[in-house]
């Protein structure tokens, strides 16, 4: 087992990647969030590591209001992002954490875009690789010109794998136009 680490890290921002939109996706530009009985959708972007549609190299992950000021998803962490042996790199557990507690800070207000001013992470436990993880955002504060959120990666078995504070700061220039400009759009959920 890695023994538990602390580190920060300052971040320009996240999740909203210069890219292109997908011609003839059939995906909502901006948009109105989709809503199932339980949870809302939130939009991806185009280029993006985390949630990316488009991004080869990412994960492509899509992201879910469950409850009030809650946003999560399950990742699985693929081999080719292993640190030790059979354990997730710690940039890539901090990725996603970004990414998660970033998207927290919006709940509810789509149009409020946030970059990361500081993502303060502490991993508890070895997180796996190749096994899926739920990985849970929730807002803490918002106040006008900084936001904080936690998150967690939480292990199959209920444990907490890592988990991060974030202080973040509004983004002025993201406008509706600019987002989808750069892709950013709710894709509908696919079969089931």
């Amino acid at each position: 087992m890695v023994p538990p680490a602390r580190f920060s890290t300052p971040s320009a921002g996240t999740c909203v990647c210069s890219s292109t939109p997908s011609r003839g996706s059939g995906a909502e530009l901006v948009g109105a969030p989709i809503a199932t009985p339980s949870r809302i959708k939130q939009p991806n972007s185009s280029r993006c590591f985390v949630c990316g549609v488009e991004n080869e190299h990412g994960f492509a992950l899509s992201f879910y209001e469950t409850a009030p000021d809650t946003v999560e998803t399950t990742a699985v962490i693929p081999e080719r992002y292993q640190g030790d042996p059979g354990v997730a790199h710690g940039g890539i557990v901090a990725a996603l954490l970004d990414e998660v507690t970033l998207r927290a800070a919006v709940v509810g207000e789509p149009e409020h875009r946030m970059l990361t001013a500081r993502l303060d992470v502490r991993f508890r436990s070895s997180v796996p690789v190749e096994t899926p993880l739920r990985v849970v955002g929730r807002l803490v504060e918002r106040r006008r010109r900084a936001t904080r959120t936690r998150g967690e990666v939480l292990l199959p078995d209920g444990r907490t794998g890592a988990e991060a504070l974030l202080m973040d700061h509004p983004d002025s220039g993201m406008s509706r136009a600019r987002l989808a400009e750069l892709g950013w759009r709710v894709i509908p959920d696919g079969p089931a």
